[in-house]
């Protein structure tokens, strides 16, 4: 079973490489090892997790997951892709957002692209694992996170509190609005146009408006 499982690192997160070949089980024993052997070296880390080399369901994610909690102290914070630009700067946002609001944190993601007409909506905040497409909206009364791009609408806060944002790798909504402050879209995208740089934002309330900026460690600060 030597090489059965990888573990490569990239900024902020760890991707375990898969051998298709393997029977499942065998596996969960050598991630429990390959974690149980790096303990102390990654410590009480916070990680983004990016599972390469064979696809694996809900449910053979879950008992990675285990294996994972079980034989360490690292804290897997999300499942994502292997685009370490993306990644890295995605995640400040997803730590200071876990570490911040840990109360109101319900666990709940949502995995797959939202396509026109679908609406996704939650009392709780939520990591949508792919992309909200034009058409389609996340309403929440609490925080959106998107590990993808927001074409569509994103209601953040719904119960009408402001203190809350939006996040999304590529941001050019349709629609965005946190409590009761809308924020004021400054391009029509149609099919033809242009996509726009991808780069992680982060949209907020500030004096009353809703602002859209990049994600930097010092916005963070201030925001948390």
């Amino acid at each position: 079973m030597k090489n059965a499982v990888i573990l490569k690192s990239f900024q902020n997160g760890i991707s375990i490489y898969l051998d298709e070949t393997t029977p499942f089980e065998n596996l969960i024993q050598e991630i429990a090892l390959k974690f149980k052997e790096s303990s102390k070296f990654f410590g009480e880390a916070k990680m983004a997790l990016s599972i390469e080399g064979r696809v694996v369901n809900k449910e053979e994610e879950m008992q990675i997951l285990r294996a994972i909690h079980q034989n360490s102290s690292v804290e897997i914070v999300c499942l994502v892709g292997k685009d370490e630009e993306k990644n890295k700067e995605l995640f400040c946002a997803l730590e200071a957002w876990k570490s911040g609001k840990a109360e109101e944190y319900g666990g709940q993601f949502y995995r797959g692209t939202l396509k026109n007409h679908q609406i996704l909506e939650t009392e709780s905040s939520i990591v949508v694992v792919g992309d909200v497409c034009q058409g389609a909206a996340v309403i929440s009364t609490k925080d959106i996170i998107i590990l993808g791009a927001l074409y569509g609408e994103a209601y953040a806060g719904g119960n009408g509190e402001k203190e809350h944002f939006v996040v999304a790798l590529e941001m050019a909504p349709e629609k965005l609005k946190i409590g009761d402050f809308k924020y004021k879209t400054k391009y029509h995208k149609s099919r033809w146009a242009l996509k726009p740089k991808a780069q992680p934002k982060i949209a907020y309330v500030k004096n009353n408006d809703v602002v859209m900026e990049s994600i930097t460690k010092d916005l963070l600060d201030d925001l948390y």
